[in-house]
């Protein structure tokens, strides 16, 4: 397993992260323990999760996931691993959430607290921003036009209370998820003017299927010393080819959740994944360990995030992320991406 520099953090990450938002729905305790066993003994150091999880979210599950990795945590030195959690921006649909998560500082410091109780640690690795108060463009929302943001709360408020947070020693180090480039250079330079920690980290969607963050935040990774955190390399397992033709297996998120994980389907989306999956397997490789591998050799990466269900899955991706592509693969990726850029935002 490699291991890569997280930012200026200081943190050195796995290559791979093992994301928990299914853990409390989609797999149980036992599963889970186990997985979590075998992704250490492969090397992942790094764990992510977020007070929102399990998912799909919903009220019934909210915090499951902190939960189980808080059992298994138990059992664990506390030094060999780095947790990341997140705290939930405004969402409608979370108003079980303390009445409707708002990223003021009462609630960022009532989340943080219940996170680490549920996870049975005093001090957090990576604390996040899990999206944006104000009116943006993320969860692959297209057309912007300017928004009123009403009473939408500052960064700047946002990042005072995530510092108090981090100089009372309950979290080490902040980061932000699907963030904009406006809005990654706003962390920065409110940091610099006011004296605030700098965000270490941005973790945000990247893969075969969508590239779009190569436009604005590459530059901003590679000039302010960010390290991206990529989730969805495999865009909900679609990439691994399992899918293909309509043949969903019945235990997969998209089947159980075909309204909720339907980011990454439709008619034109299949028509790409086949060319990857083709590309791929006459190359004899695994539509997921190219797909994977191509992730991993970006610059821009520090870690990719991965969510599985089994032990398969998960040795299947330390795996790929051992995998050098060849470059008549990275070339023929390129020609597939400039014929179909981006379906996927």
């Amino acid at each position: 397993m490699q291991y890569r520099q997280l930012g200026g953090s200081g943190l050195e990450v796995s290559a791979l992260t093992l994301g928990t938002m299914n853990f409390g729905e989609q797999v149980d305790s036992t599963a889970a323990f186990d997985l979590l066993d075998v992704a250490l003994a492969n090397g992942i150091n790094c764990f992510d999760t977020a007070e929102s999880y399990a998912s799909p979210m919903r009220e019934a599950t909210q915090g499951a996931s902190e939960r189980i990795l808080g059992q298994w945590l138990q059992r664990v030195p506390r030094e060999k691993v780095l947790i990341a959690s997140k705290v939930s921006g405004p969402a409608a649909k979370l108003r079980y959430l303390r009445g409707g998560p708002q990223l003021i500082r009462q609630q960022i410091r009532d989340a943080v607290f219940a996170s680490l109780e549920r996870l049975g640690i005093d001090c957090l690795d990576l604390y996040q921003v899990h999206w944006p108060a104000r009116s943006t463009n993320y969860f692959g929302r297209l057309g912007y036009s300017a928004r009123d943001d009403g009473g939408a709360t500052p960064i700047l408020h946002t990042l005072e209370s995530l510092a108090e947070l981090r100089a009372d020693g309950h979290v080490r180090h902040l980061g932000v998820s699907n963030e904009t480039p406006w809005g990654v250079m706003h962390y920065l330079a409110l940091a610099e003017r006011h004296g605030l920690p700098r965000i270490a980290s941005v973790q945000n969607p990247y893969s075969l299927l969508n590239r779009v963050l190569e436009v604005g935040l590459s530059e901003v990774f590679d000039r302010e010393e960010l390290g991206l955190m990529a989730y969805a390399p495999l865009c909900d397992g679609v990439l691994s080819g399992k899918h293909r033709h309509g043949d969903s297996p019945s235990v997969s998120r998209l089947a159980r959740w075909p309204a909720y994980y339907n980011r990454y389907t439709g008619d034109a989306v299949a028509s790409v994944v086949e060319r990857y999956c083709t590309l791929a397997e006459d190359n004899a490789l695994a539509p997921a360990d190219m797909a994977l591998a191509w992730v991993l050799s970006r610059p821009e990466v520090s870690t990719a995030v991965i969510g599985v269900s089994c032990e398969v899955q998960l040795l299947q991706n330390v795996q790929a992320a051992e995998r050098v592509l060849a470059p008549a693969v990275r070339k023929a990726i390129g020609r597939i991406h400039a014929e179909y850029p981006n379906p996927c935002p």
